[in-house]
């Protein structure tokens, strides 16, 4: 099974390459077949010229540019309608998740044969490095809405990082959310329509270079908005977007 790994890049020049890198030099060594899908949104920065070089280092490495629109979502949205793997992994460019998690996410989903698996830096064995305390408030706190809204037990949906197969990612279509959003629309989706999945330990360390591109001031409306989508999906939609089995 091929794992595609998509990496949305929006000036991402000091930290893309040892991403890039460190995941690649994971994949070989544990033996599994893989591309790196790099999408770069439309950068500022030299960004496009050093993903050029890391593909003479790494033929499994792919880049794309995204001319627009721009932002989290529309990149992660482009990586997901080109990707050629059997399964595809949400990666930050940015170095905060780690490729021993990836490895644990892959085997975690052959293994089980899962259509997706989730991470989580709250249950057991997750692990949280330089975490900024007021992101962290405002994530357990939007985590706490999301699971009393869809009556989930899932406990980390904002976390972007997570694998889902490619039978998955078409019966989650279409795709509405532009920014960080999409981060729950993909899992509140595949758990609706009744994909299988299971939730893995996974870590997260803050960046080392360039500024997030987070904005919560900016996130909570567009949030709630596909978490209201979801909801009525969920309940009123009589099951019509269920997985057909």
């Amino acid at each position: 099974m091929i794992l595609s790994v998509v990496i949305p890049a929006y000036n991402e020049a000091e930290s893309i390459s040892i991403t890039v890198s460190q995941i690649a030099n994971k994949l070989q060594k544990e033996k599994i077949s893989y591309e790196l899908f790099v999408v770069n949104d439309n950068s500022k920065d030299n960004t496009l010229t050093v993903l050029k070089n890391l593909q003479k280092e790494y033929p499994s490495l792919r880049y794309e540019t995204n001319q627009g629109p721009n932002g989290f979502g529309y990149a992660v949205r482009y990586g997901l309608e080109r990707f050629n793997g059997d399964c595809v992994a949400v990666m930050m460019a940015d170095m905060s998740d780690s490729p021993d998690d990836l490895v644990l996410f892959y085997r975690t989903m052959v293994k089980g044969n899962y259509d997706c698996v989730f991470g989580s830096r709250f249950i057991k064995g997750g692990k949280l490095i330089d975490y900024p305390f007021l992101k962290k408030i405002v994530n357990r706190m939007a985590n706490f809405i999301i699971r009393l809204f869809m009556g989930i037990r899932y406990n980390d949906t904002t976390n972007a990082f997570k694998l889902y197969r490619k039978e998955t990612i078409e019966g989650i279509k279409p795709f509405l959310a532009p920014h960080f959003n999409l981060t729950i629309e993909l899992p509140l989706k595949a758990i609706i329509r009744g994909y299988t999945y299971t939730v893995v330990p996974n870590s997260w360390t803050n960046r080392q270079y360039g500024e997030s591109k987070l904005k919560i001031r900016e996130m909570g409306g567009r949030y709630f908005f596909i978490l209201l989508y979801c909801f009525i999906e969920k309940y009123f939609s009589k099951g019509d977007f269920k997985k057909k089995w």
